[in-house]
């Protein structure tokens, strides 16, 4: 008996622990759960295109972390650094790079440890250096459709033109540019003798396969191949390959889009919900402001999917949408993976890191707000 009342009590302690630590994804389903009591949930609330897109990004770049692609190309480029500057400019740049193709989140998950290990072995500023890996990982992101869970719900939702995508997207990257230039001109140019463990790729043919798997699946973002046919084909590779990778989904943000999708379904057949959002949703200037105002308390990603059913205004969302990612720890999701993994490193900093890190991302916030805003305005004349 004494037994099945432990066992329980581990039962519901794992519970809880998964709650806390799914705190976002537990939020959105009683959300989508209330709100269901309220007006009955339609399937037509899910948008599987995105999801199935999502799905397939998530598969591939799991596959080139497992077989050590990302970490050797770093690791290569590291070992050729002579100085602190240098470190710095390798790594944000990197970062930056990459989460235009990988997403903000995974590129953060990966490269965040290497500056970490980094500042083990030299006299770096590892705290900075994590605060503008994030930036550079939300920042470059933006670029891109797959960049960013946000970019693909939007690029999906309004339809959009890659071109037009891009287009919209370049002045955030081009200021981004100067923006983090700026910050690596700042660092100290001390000398330092940087020894990094050799990184071998596991398997060069599953590489070629998983590459070739990622340009389809691309091909399949900008509508050129049906999604459809992509998802099936890396079902297939995965199943051949390495079955694995399966387990390496994220499944809880698959969940939270769901939720989200069903809880804003929901309230969006509801009158006095659809006539106070479509009031203040109904210009461009609200759009833009709105979407960064409810992404510093809600995050960017639940707030885009909140926003869209009310406005027309796909460019001022896509905009605001990527700047408030910037701004309040919560306001990407993603900036909480670099935090966690540093507060797991320095548990005695967590209040200088969210010190420094809130310092950037308000400067970014007062940068970027009145900037782009500008540019879109005179883009608009």
């Amino acid at each position: 008996m004494q037994n099945l009342i432990i066992f329980k009590n581990s039962n519901i302690n794992n519970i809880i622990l998964f709650l806390k630590k799914e705190l976002v994804l537990t939020i959105t389903t009683l959300l989508a759960i209330v709100s269901s009591t309220i007006s009955i949930p339609k399937l037509q609330y899910i948008n599987f295109t995105v999801l199935i897109l999502l799905f397939n990004l998530m598969i591939v770049v799991s596959a080139f972390k497992h077989l050590n692609v990302l970490d050797y190309i770093a690791t290569f480029l590291l070992t050729k650094c002579k100085s602190n500057r240098v470190i710095f400019f390798v790594l944000i740049s990197i970062t930056f790079t990459s989460s235009m193709f990988i997403t903000n989140d995974v590129a953060l998950i990966t490269f965040v440890p290497l500056a970490l290990i980094i500042g083990k072995k030299t006299k770096i500023n590892t705290l900075s250096l994590v605060i503008y890996e994030t930036l550079a990982a939300n920042l470059g992101s933006s670029l891109t459709p797959m960049g960013n869970p946000q970019n693909l719900y939007i690029y999906s939702f309004y339809n959009i033109k890659p071109i037009n995508f891009f287009m919209i997207m370049i002045p955030i990257i081009v200021l981004s540019i100067i923006f983090l230039g700026i910050i690596i001109i700042r660092t100290d140019n001390n000398s330092v003798s940087l020894h990094l463990s050799h990184v071998s790729i596991k398997n060069n043919m599953h590489v070629l396969c998983f590459y070739m798997l990622f340009i389809i699946i691309l091909l399949s973002v900008f509508h050129i191949i049906d999604y459809r046919f992509s998802f099936i084909l890396t079902l297939l590779v995965v199943l051949v390959l390495n079955k694995k990778l399966l387990l390496k989904v994220d499944y809880s943000l698959l969940c939270t889009f769901i939720a989200f999708f069903i809880f804003v379904g929901n309230i969006s057949s509801m009158d006095i919900v659809k006539n106070f959002l479509s009031s203040i949703l109904n210009n461009p200037k609200s759009t833009y402001f709105f979407s960064i105002l409810t992404s510093q308390f809600i995050s960017n990603v639940p707030s885009t999917i909140l926003i869209s059913p009310f406005t027309n205004n796909y460019k001022e969302l896509l905009l605001g949408s990527n700047i408030g990612g910037m701004g309040s720890l919560i306001a990407s999701m993603a900036s909480l993976i670099s935090y966690k993994l540093y507060s797991k490193e320095y548990p005695s900093e967590n209040k200088k890191y969210l010190k420094l890190f809130t310092f950037y991302n308000i400067i970014g916030l007062i940068l970027f707000i009145p900037l782009i805003y500008f540019i879109d305005f005179i883009s608009f004349f």
